[in-house]
C-alpha cells in the first residue's frame, strides 16, 4: 500500500485559506477548463460522481445542478469545509484519494459512475497507486475526466506577477514528475500511470484556453496579484520578506508585481494563455 501523501497534506492545509478567499477569481479564470471537464465527463441525473481534489466545490456544484449524486474529497480540511458550505447537496469528506477507502469516505453506497477533477490529481506521491485506488471505487465502465496542466514552459500563469518576488527569494524547482502542478505534464507518462492503475481507453487531449482575470468588469490586475500571493511562491515571499520589510518597501515590491501583471494585459484586461490536458479513461 502507498504511503500517505503527507507532504501534500501539509502544503494544502497551509494554502487552502488563500485559495478559498480567491474562489470567485479562480472560478472566473478557469471557466473554459471547468466546461471542458464537464463536457468530457458526460454528467447526468442518477449518476454517482466523485470529485477528486474538489477544492472549494466548483465541479460538485455543477454535478448537483445536473441531478447527480455528488461526493467530493479533498486532502485539505479548509477546502472540504468551503466545498460543503458551497454545495450542501453534496457530501464532502477530508481524505487522501491515494490511500483512503473512497467508498467508505462517501458513507458506503454503490461505486462511482463518474470521477472528475479540475487540477486535483497532480499531487500524488505515488500516482499509479492513487489512480488504482480511485479505480477501485469506480464501477466497471465508469468514466474518468480530469484536467491537468501541461508544462510550465507553456503556462505563464504559473509565474506572472512572481518575477519581483523571485528576485528576493529562492523557490526550489520540482523534479520532472514530482508531485505538483506539472506532475502529469508528460502525456506518455500519464498514459502509463493510468494504464498501470488498470484504466483503459485512455485519451489525453490538448486544450488551449485563455484565463481571464477581469472579474466584474475589472482589468484583472488586483485579482491576478491576489492569486499570485496565494500561490506557493507568494506565500513563501510573504512569510520570508514581509516580517523584515518596512511597509513602504513591501508596498513597492507589490507595485513591481502589479507592473509585471499590467504588462500582460490584452485589450486592457489580464488574459493569460493556459495549456491543459483533458484526460479521460474507462474503469
Amino acid at each position: 500500500m502507498a504511503e500517505p501523501n503527507e507532504e501534500m497534506r501539509r502544503g494544502w492545509a497551509e494554502s487552502a485559506s488563500g485559495w478559498v478567499a480567491n474562489e470567485r477569481i479562480v472560478d472566473h479564470a478557469f471557466v473554459p477548463v471547468t466546461g471542458a471537464v464537464l463536457e468530457a465527463a458526460q454528467l447526468g441525473p442518477t449518476l454517482r460522481v466523485l470529485d477528486v481534489g474538489c477544492g472549494s466545490g466548483t465541479l460538485l456544484a455543477a454535478a448537483v445542478e445536473r441531478g447527480a449524486d455528488a461526493v467530493g474529497v479533498d486532502i485539505a480540511p479548509g477546502m472540504a469545509e468551503a466545498a460543503q458550505a458551497r454545495v450542501p447537496g453534496a457530501l464532502v469528506a477530508v481524505g487522501d484519494a491515494q490511500t483512503d477507502d473512497l467508498l467508505a469516505l462517501a458513507g458506503g453506497g454503490p461505486a462511482f459512475d463518474r470521477v472528475v477533477s479540475r487540477f486535483g490529481v497532480m499531487f500524488f506521491s505515488d500516482p499509479t497507486a492513487a489512480f488504482g485506488n480511485i479505480r477501485a471505487a469506480t464501477s466497471p465502465g465508469g468514466r474518468l475526466a480530469a484536467a491537468v496542466w501541461r508544462s510550465a514552459e507553456e503556462n505563464p500563469v504559473f509565474t506572472l506577477g512572481s518575477g519581483p518576488l523571485l528576485e528576493r527569494i529562492e523557490v526550489p524547482s520540482p523534479a520532472p514528475g514530482a508531485p505538483g502542478p506539472t506532475a502529469l505534464a508528460d502525456p506518455t507518462r500519464t498514459r502509463g500511470v493510468l494504464e498501470g492503475a488498470g484504466w483503459t481507453a485512455v485519451e489525453i487531449s490538448p486544450l488551449d484556453v485563455t484565463l481571464d482575470y477581469g472579474l466584474d468588469g475589472s482589468d484583472g490586475v488586483e485579482e491576478r496579484l491576489a492569486v499570485t500571493l496565494a500561490s506557493g511562491t507568494g506565500r513563501i515571499a510573504t512569510a520570508q520578506l514581509r516580517p523584515r520589510m518596512p511597509d513602504a518597501e513591501w508596498a513597492a515590491l507589490l507595485e513591481a508585481a502589479r507592473e509585471e501583471i499590467r504588462a500582460a494585459r490584452v485589450d486592457g484586461v489580464v488574459r493569460i494563455p493556459g495549456a491543459v490536458w483533458v484526460v479521460t479513461a474507462t474503469a
